[in-house]
């Protein structure tokens, strides 16, 4: 127990304490930013069990800010490299990896198998998705959230407190996605060891530790200010939930010239939706077995959510497959939809 001798010494911990944490089960939902600090602070504390859970792969743009990975991960999935980095960091620790996204058909049968769950998505849709398998599995979840500068912490569905739908009850296309707005790399550094700090207290369940349940932090990096206001619940959205399952986030959109061919390259659960026949929708990892299906003797116009998916992608529909007719959507899906 040496390892763990700091920790320990602390009434709030102690032996009792530290076998809770040897017995928890914790599943990170997203290993980026967000999840790659919490990852590592939950390991180093000797949680027993972690689940790591990722669709992508390492980005050379990922770096900066996700601190698990190094250079020579580029091109990896990162669930996979996660899992092995930090089997370095702690033996003791068992890891499960699960290299797909978050979906109505998985979400119930993965989270039941965990005590707590951490949000480390960077998409609203997931986030609704987290929250109704939760409440459904009777799970509680620690939220984090980016949008420039700023960041929002909460504990959601903790001993009958608020959910997520308590607080965004409906969701719209002006925030369903940040992935296009830029980030100093430290703010999700922050984030992510808050997240890990709540989920510890949660563990721990000890009489003076108060969990972020019921309020939401607010914190704003270059103004070096935090507040944290109170939230309340909303029982009718709860049993909503409770009565009719998960409910999935779909925001339908019109584009802005309707004549051209266009290519989505997200993944299918992204939002929103643009409407049209000349629509296809082709996940970027599906492109070399359906590449097909993509006209190659008219423009067709390739998108993502900020411009950098969809580059790459007509680069090996172009380098592989001789298509030479796809034009890149700089700024990604909201400079080509209307409203």
């Amino acid at each position: 127990m040496s390892r763990y001798d700091r920790q320990i010494k602390l009434k709030e911990v102690g032996p009792e304490g530290q076998e809770k944490l040897r017995t928890a089960k914790v599943l990170i939902v997203g290993v980026g930013g967000l999840g790659c600090p919490a990852a590592m602070y939950l390991v180093g504390a000797g949680v027993g069990k972690i689940g790591l859970m990722d669709h992508d792969k390492v980005d050379i743009s990922n770096l900066h800010r996700q601190v698990l990975f190094q250079e020579s991960d580029v091109g990896k999935p990162k669930a996979l490299v996660a899992k092995e980095h930090l089997e370095k960091q702690n033996s003791e620790v068992q890891f499960e990896s699960y290299e797909e996204p978050l979906t109505s058909d998985n979400a119930q049968k993965i989270i039941s198998q965990y005590d707590v769950i951490l949000d480390g998505t960077d998409n609203f849709e997931t986030k609704y998705l987290l929250n109704d398998a939760c409440i459904l599995a009777d799970k509680p979840w620690v939220f984090a959230s980016i949008y420039k500068n700023e960041g929002q912490l909460s504990v959601f569905n903790y001993s009958d407190g608020p959910t997520y739908r308590c607080v965004f009850p409906k969701s719209t296309r002006q925030n369903i996605s940040c992935e296009a707005t830029g980030v100093l790399g430290v703010l999700p550094g922050i984030l992510g060891t808050l997240q890990a700090a709540e989920v510890l207290k949660i563990i721990l369940g000890v009489g003076e530790v108060e969990v972020l349940s019921g309020k939401i932090k607010l914190i704003n990096m270059m103004q070096a200010s935090e507040q944290t206001i109170k939230i309340n619940k909303r029982p009718e959205e709860i049993e909503k939930i409770r009565k009719e399952g998960i409910s999935p986030v779909y925001i339908d959109c019109d584009l802005k010239y309707t004549e051209h061919w266009y290519l989505d390259v997200r993944e299918v659960f992204e939002q929103p939706k643009p409407k049209g026949k000349k629509v296809l929708s082709i996940p970027l990892n599906d492109l070399t077995s359906r590449y097909q299906e993509i006209p190659n003797n008219q423009e067709v116009f390739v998108f993502c959510q900020s411009g950098k998916r969809s580059k790459n992608a007509i680069e090996i529909l172009k380098n592989e497959f001789g298509f030479h007719n796809l034009k890149n959507v700089e700024g990604g899906i909201e400079t080509i939809i209307d409203g």
